[in-house]
């Protein structure tokens, strides 16, 4: 059977012409999004198409290995991506559906003690935070903009914070899917990137809730509060430090979440904020819903799930004790030889197969199972602990809810499977290494602008991990060809995610669909993208310093 080995200066022998033919889907990707308005998934084919074509004319890959590589992206989205992102979303359905969610959200209005300041960031950032970490894609934006809503504060104000505050938790979103995508693309170790990661996006997570602070109540309003603002912005910040360092980078939102609202508790027991009826007067809010009877068995059980999602991935990435728990479950992975693929894409270095053909069938070691795993023990305990009656849940409407999960990411599933096949086709025939090549000749100075890409890619796409699969090879090539660290300018592509994900038309739409605002999402885009650019250019001096003078700062590989 005939082979295929991937050349920079496929396109008449010339590295920027090859480079600047390979951009072409990526283009046609953002026309279709950005320029004709149409859907992402009908712009993804669209990109998709024109990559294979791009493939097979200019870059001379055989058809036959352009489509096959289109059909291995594919299926990496649809296992382990997809089904991540459905168990992140069915896990937070079960809440809701056995009446739980409505308890967790009295939880953070009960914990702000009366103050809506400290309420809306409790709310915006750090339930936000656990929301981003179980269900991404828009849940946490719609969710906390109705809660915050129902708590008083103005429809725009409620907007712009809710998109702010969905920053820092973005990159480790829906178990830190962006980061095991970036992994599997490049062949790096996603642990060790979700640690440069957890050395970036700290520093968003500290800001913030400062930013909110002002954002709902002006500069008398972080006079007053500040204390707040420090220490849950100091809590989710090393939390968010320390669990993507040292313990499991897919949990880092849930742990940093928690130990936000931890934090605050400890705070609120010995500190009180001042002025907490006035700001409710400049705030215009005439009257908060309050909860009188929210006991502690059911505070304990609402948390439960998040408590129970620790547990179990702890131990399933952790545990050594007896039996090496991590070790286990990944000899249950069954690698496949991409039928028809595999063993014909060379490598041009050494002449020999590459290796990106074989794939990994993660059935037990992936976050998804693990997420199916922990949803079913909470399914069963909210069975059978049912409050009296008052809470319902059945084994059988927990399951139902799987089904209900799939139909309502069924378009997002296909954007995903059809941006990871783009991405395939790009990386297979040699586009994204052209592009990298050509990028790279910027030098030390690509490490400043290498977040600019994921900012761009999740402004456009609404998604840190379709960002990833569009430009982490090409990062990597790019950091390779220009003698950087590959690790740090992937991580860089992640967190640049992180500061776009608030401009995108997609969380624009949620948002001002959330507080009843629609049509006017050009005034909600005007009053953040200040933010997202001021962001944007504190993060690329960070990584730049990162890749030079501050290298100190990154985790050992």
């Amino acid at each position: 059977m005939n082979t295929y080995t991937a050349q920079v200066d496929a396109v008449a022998g010339s590295l920027g012409l090859s480079a600047l033919v390979g951009i072409v889907p990526l283009v046609a990707f953002f026309i279709a999004l950005v320029g004709l308005k149409r859907s992402a998934w009908v712009s993804g084919l669209i990109a998709l198409t024109t990559a294979i074509v791009v493939a097979v004319l200019a870059f001379g890959m055989p058809v036959d290995l352009a489509l096959l590589s289109a059909t291995q992206g594919a299926v990496f989205g649809l296992f382990p991506i997809v089904w991540i992102v459905v168990m992140a979303l069915w896990f937070y359905q079960v809440t809701v559906a056995a009446g739980r969610f409505e308890d967790m959200r009295s939880i953070f209005d009960t914990i702000g003690g009366g103050d809506v300041r400290i309420q809306a960031i409790l709310i915006a950032f750090c339930f936000g935070g656990l929301l981003e970490a179980l269900a991404g894609f828009g849940a946490p934006v719609a969710i906390t903009a109705t809660m915050i809503l129902a708590i008083g504060l103005k429809p725009l104000k409620t907007a712009v914070v809710v998109l702010i505050a969905n920053t820092a938790p973005v990159a480790f979103g829906a178990v830190a899917t962006p980061i095991t995508t970036a992994g599997k693309l490049t062949g790096l170790d996603p642990a060790h990137i979700g640690a440069v990661v957890g050395h970036q996006a700290p520093l968003f997570a500290f800001v913030v809730p400062f930013l909110l602070l002002v954002l709902i109540d002006g500069v008398k309003g972080l006079k007053q509060a500040w204390p707040a603002a420090l220490v849950i912005g100091l809590c989710f910040a090393v939390a968010q430090w320390w669990c993507a360092t040292y313990f499991a980078y897919e949990l880092t939102d849930v742990v940093a979440a928690i130990a936000g609202v931890v934090g605050a508790v400890i705070l609120l027991r010995f500190w009180k904020p001042r002025g907490a009826a006035e700001a409710k007067q400049r705030l215009g809010i005439e009257e908060v819903e309050t909860v009188t009877d929210l006991t502690p068995a059911r505070v304990w059980m609402a948390m439960l799930p998040y408590v129970l999602v620790v547990v179990v991935f702890g131990i399933a990435k952790l545990w050594t004790l007896g039996v090496n728990v991590p070790q286990w479950l990944a000899s249950t992975d069954v690698h496949v030889p991409w039928p028809g693929l595999d063993g014909r894409l060379l490598s041009a270095a050494t002449g020999e197969p590459i290796t990106g053909t074989v794939y990994n069938f993660t059935w037990l070691s992936s976050p998804g199972t693990l997420l199916l795993i922990t949803g079913l023990l909470v399914t069963v305990i909210y069975t059978v602990f049912n409050g009296n009656g008052r809470f319902h849940m059945t084994i059988a409407k927990g399951l139902h809810e799987i089904w209900a999960c799939m139909y309502k990411m069924r378009f997002s599933a296909l954007t995903i499977m059809l941006v990871l096949a783009l991405a395939y086709v790009m990386n297979f025939s040699g586009q994204t290494l052209a592009i990298g090549s050509f990028v790279a000749g910027l030098g030390a100075a690509f490490a400043f602008f290498s977040p600019v890409l994921g900012w761009v890619g999740t402004a456009v796409t609404g998604s840190d991990t379709s960002a990833n699969a569009l430009f982490s090879n090409l990062q990597q090539t790019a950091a390779e060809t220009a003698g950087l660290d590959p690790n740090l300018m992937v991580a860089a592509n992640t967190t640049g995610g992180v500061v776009g994900k608030m401009i995108s038309p997609q969380s624009l739409a949620i948002a001002a669909t959330a507080v009843s605002m629609p049509g006017q999402e050009s005034t909600i885009f005007k009053k953040v993208l200040p933010w997202s650019i001021g962001m944007l250019i504190v993060l690329c001096a960070l990584v730049f310093l990162q890749s030079n003078v501050l290298a100190w700062m990154l985790p050992p590989q």
